[in-house]
C-alpha cells in the first residue's frame, strides 16, 4: 500500500514538472511591452545570438538578391543555405527555451523557406522565382518584428 501511494506521489510530481516545462516551452520568457509588442526577455549572450541570426538572414537575403540579379545561381544557393535549417545547430538551447512557440514556428518556417530557395534556385535557375520566394520568406521577418522586441535582462 505504501509503495502504491509513493508511486502515485511520484507520478503526480512528475506530471506537475512536465506541465510547468511544457508551459514555459510554449509561452517562452515574455512580458508586455509599452509599444504593443511582446518583449522577449533574454540574457546579453542570448540577445546577441538572436541578433546575429537576424543579421545573417538579412545578409543572406541581400546575397540572394545580388546573385540572382547576376544569374549566379551557385551563389544564390550558397547564400540561402547559410540561413537554412543546417544553421539551426548554432542556436543556443537557452535561447530556444525562452522564445514563445509562435516565434519558434516563424523561425523554423523561415529557415525552411531559405532551404527551399536554395533547392529551387539550383534546379530552376529562374531569378523571378528566387525573388518571389525570398519575398514570401521576408514576410516572416516582418511578422516577427511586428510582434516581438528583444529585451536584455540580467
Amino acid at each position: 500500500m505504501k509503495n502504491c501511494r509513493l508511486s502515485w506521489s511520484l507520478v503526480t510530481v512528475l506530471a506537475i514538472v512536465v506541465a510547468i516545462f511544457s508551459y514555459k516551452f510554449t509561452v517562452g520568457n515574455v512580458a508586455p511591452s509599452d509599444d504593443g509588442r511582446q518583449a522577449v526577455l533574454l540574457s546579453k549572450d542570448e540577445r546577441n545570438a538572436l541578433l546575429l541570426e537576424m543579421r545573417t538572414w538579412l545578409q543572406s537575403s541581400q546575397g540572394i538578391l545580388a546573385a540572382a540579379s547576376e544569374n549566379n545561381f551557385d551563389e544564390v544557393v550558397r547564400s540561402a543555405t547559410a540561413s537554412g535549417m543546417g544553421a539551426e545547430a548554432t542556436t543556443p538551447g537557452s535561447l530556444f527555451r525562452k522564445l514563445p512557440v509562435e516565434m519558434k514556428a516563424l523561425g523554423f518556417d523561415t529557415r525552411r523557406k531559405f532551404d527551399d530557395i536554395a533547392a529551387d534556385a539550383g534546379k530552376s535557375k529562374d531569378k523571378g522565382r528566387v525573388v518571389a520566394k525570398l519575398s514570401v520568406a521576408m514576410n516572416n521577418c516582418i511578422a516577427c518584428h511586428a510582434m516581438y522586441r528583444f529585451v536584455e535582462t540580467d
